[in-house]
């Protein structure tokens, strides 16, 4: 009698035990970080755009609905690049290679939650531009740029788009039609993201490699010089794109100054690695890229958005 008693509450257990790492492995394909950082930006998007009468229910609708695309999206990242993962020193104990989940649990998981996303998007929020927003993001994202990562050192210039799109998904949901409001948002992403992947890029370039994927790190001289190139290239593109809200009329001349400084010091950690390539200069490069994306971001709020609510 006590064993039978006893029996039931030890199979609960057991079921418990085996859903807190399947739910853990479920939440490691949709990369987390990597959606909250895209959703921050959705939310500057939105907040921009709907100066001064932002309505909060559509902000949470637009997050919601841009969360579940880019989680959709990043496990169905994870399932086309299973066999590169197990192939890679950071990602072979992610759940495809590290045996723990099966490719069609990853595909169903990814496509049932980037549909739904849109679905949600065209339903809750009240301009179908952000679904369609977030249905180029994820479209590209999964279907062109993680593909091209092992044809073409380009797959960075064309991952940049969907990238930069989130800060358009939230313009849009507040608004609707783009501006040149919007397109300099995009813009600033874009660029931006440009030199904080090539020096990702170097940082792993080996084991991107051993991968098969195509970066540029991967397929130029040994000595990464042309890595070099484009980083600095890209930074002092991004030194004027950065300015470009001021110049169209949206920002004002503390926007101006502080991008500018930013701008100017993160083109200096560019190159500082294009003259010493090392993981020392290049991890000093990804930092920097951060920060500031961190400061043009908090620019932004400060000196465009707050004066459309309380100027």
């Amino acid at each position: 009698m006590p064993a039978t008693a006893t029996l039931p509450r030890t199979l609960a257990a057991d079921r418990a035990t085996d859903a807190r790492p399947a739910f853990a492995d479920y939440l490691e394909l949709t990369k987390p970080k990597i959606a909250t950082m895209a959703l921050v930006t959705v939310a500057v998007g939105y907040f921009l755009g709907a100066a001064p009468s932002p309505n909060l229910a559509v902000l949470l609708h637009t997050l919601i609905g841009a969360g579940l695309v880019a989680a959709g999206g990043s496990a169905l990242n994870c399932w086309l690049e299973r066999s590169a993962d197990a192939r890679m020193n950071r990602t072979r104990s992610r759940p495809l290679p590290g045996g723990r989940m099966t490719a069609a649990e990853a595909f169903s998981f990814g496509l049932t939650v980037a549909v739904v996303g849109v679905i949600y998007l065209a339903a809750a929020v009240p301009n179908i531009e952000a679904a369609i927003a977030a249905a180029a993001t994820g479209f590209l994202y999964v279907a062109v740029y993680t593909p091209l990562k092992r044809l073409t050192a380009w797959n960075t210039v064309v991952g940049a788009i969907p990238g930069a799109l989130p800060p358009v998904i939230g313009w849009c949901a507040a608004r609707g039609a783009l501006s040149a409001d919007a397109i300099a948002l995009f813009a600033i992403l874009f660029v931006w993201q440009l030199p904080h992947f090539f020096s990702i890029a170097f940082l792993h370039r080996h084991d991107y490699a051993r991968g098969g994927m195509k970066m540029l790190p991967c397929v130029e001289r040994p000595d990464g010089f042309w890595t070099g190139v484009a980083t600095v290239a890209t930074a002092a593109v991004l030194l004027l794109v950065g300015l470009t809200p001021y110049f169209f009329g949206s920002a004002r001349e503390v926007f101006l100054a502080g991008a500018a400084i930013l701008g100017f010091w993160f083109l200096a950690r560019c190159v500082r690695f294009a003259i010493d390539r090392n993981e020392r200069t290049a991890r000093t490069v990804l930092r920097g890229s951060l920060v500031y994306l961190a400061g043009v971001m908090v620019l932004l709020v400060a000196d465009w958005m707050l004066p459309r609510y309380f100027g």
